[in-house]
């Protein structure tokens, strides 16, 4: 399709509600209708020659920009793919998406970058970018990071997924001094969970309920990474972005920094928005995540923390793995959620509930994530702006099949539909369904 018209919507963008159309040719945003200008309704009546899509009264608003993603490839494809899973982040009108670089081989080189890109120029539905993962002796790489594509330098401050681990404290000094990009870092203190893990062995044996996932991965081992990690960007001048922040101690601590600085953000994941402790038993392994989600009194904090600003962006940490992956018991249960396709449609629901607003939602996971990332021409609905696009309905209930190779996850049923979803002005989604086009993603650019 090279040019349509979007018709009867309600737009959703930068704070606004208003009943309007968009006109989108050649992949962009070429015009923006607001039906309540006369003018502007005129200007839309003189778009004769484009093909119509009416809306039917259905929100409109950007594609979500999920700035933390795991799509597994290379190396476990068996869970996840960028096929697989970038088809499941479309489908959930995420249109963009910032992936992780703990891939075996992990992407921590130019040619590993390189590489990936090469994959997804090939396979993805959404547009793509990709973290430069930082470890103890790749400085130099890291300090090339913007000239590889990275969208910024990722460094986890304790164990996770796979093995990349910045342990030696001169080695972290140096790439805060020297990243010419944005440090997101992974912060929770691994001595602390180890000794809170030894302290759970003593007790339960190997027979750990998942209740005790966030005595382990505590709130303790949060804040002290998280402090570590500022007082070093403090020290050096680093641009550091604190992701998955998941306790009521960093909210509090983080509106502290925020009123000193303005090189310093941080994002909070829609499992921490929607689940707390009391769910463990309910869903056992399904929600065993890294940070472990925590306590109701953490959830309300953070959804303060999105509603004061403390909290930028709200992204997902996709993690699929196959559900064997997630059997025999708690110590051997690997940690992450496959949620991609179901964060927009699990915020309309907080929105139903009337915890957010409809535009602070489209604030956090399409505006923000473009702003603080230098996504060029995209997250908001502007002329010249690329047409990627979600239009929702927020009255007609859903049971979503999961589209992630690993063909689950904790919550299906909503209350709201993703009716279509756009990326670079092709139609991916129709009525809910993916519309079986050539992949449609493109890489994503920055404003450095």
């Amino acid at each position: 399709m090279g040019q349509y018209l979007l018709k009867n919507a309600v737009v959703v963008n930068e704070g606004l509600s208003f009943k309007g159309g968009i006109f989108v040719r050649d992949g962009l945003i070429a015009d923006v209708f607001d039906y309540s200008l006369a003018d502007d309704c005129a200007r839309e009546g003189a778009v004769s020659d484009a093909g119509v899509i009416d809306l039917g009264g259905c929100y409109l608003c950007p594609g979500v920009i999920d700035t933390h993603v795991h799509f597994r490839e290379p190396g476990a494809t068996q869970k996840g793919c960028i096929a697989s899973e970038s088809a499941a982040a479309v489908a959930g009108g995420v249109t963009s998406y910032l992936d992780m670089p703990n891939n075996n081989p992990p992407a921590v080189t130019a040619a590993a970058l390189a590489a990936k890109m090469e994959i997804a120029e090939r396979d993805s539905l959404a547009n793509y970018g990709f973290y430069l993962g930082a470890t103890d002796s790749n400085i130099d790489e890291v300090a090339a990071a913007g000239k590889a594509g990275a969208c910024a330098v990722k460094v986890f401050m304790g164990s996770s997924t796979g093995n990349l681990l910045v342990s030696d404290p001169a080695a972290m000094r140096c790439l805060f001094e020297r990243s010419p990009l944005m440090i997101a870092v992974h912060a929770e203190d691994n001595a602390i969970i180890a000794a809170n893990l030894e302290q759970c062995k003593a007790r339960y044996g190997d027979e750990i309920p998942f209740s005790a996932h966030p005595a382990i991965r505590s709130a303790a081992a949060c804040i002290a990474a998280t402090r570590k990690a500022v007082e070093l960007a403090l020290a050096t001048g680093a641009r550091l972005h604190i992701m998955h922040v998941s306790t009521a101690e960093e909210v509090d601590y983080l509106a502290g920094v925020m009123n000193r600085t303005d090189k310093i953000t941080a994002e909070t994941c829609v499992q921490y928005l929607i689940f707390c402790d009391e769910d463990y038993d309910r869903f056992g392994a399904q929600i065993k995540c890294n940070p472990a989600i925590k306590g109701a009194k953490d959830r309300e904090a953070l959804i303060d923390g999105v509603r004061s600003g403390v909290l930028q962006t709200i992204s997902t940490d996709h993690a699929p793995h196959l559900p064997q992956d997630k059997a025999g018991g708690y110590l051997q249960a690997a940690g992450g959620i496959p949620l991609v396709q179901y964060s927009l449609l699990m915020m309309l629901e907080k929105v139903r509930e009337g915890v957010f607003t409809l535009p602070m939602v489209v604030e956090k996971m399409c505006h923000a994530p473009a702003r603080l990332f230098g996504i060029e021409r995209r997250g908001f609905i502007r002329k010249g702006y690329f047409a990627d696009l979600v239009v929702f309905d927020m009255h007609k209930p859903s049971d979503v099949a999961p589209l992630s190779r690993c063909g689950w996850s904790p919550q299906t049923e909503f209350s709201s539909t993703i009716n279509y979803t756009f990326v670079n002005g092709v139609p991916v989604v129709r009525c809910g369904v993916l519309t079986g086009v050539a992949p449609a993603g493109m890489k994503l650019n920055y404003i450095r």
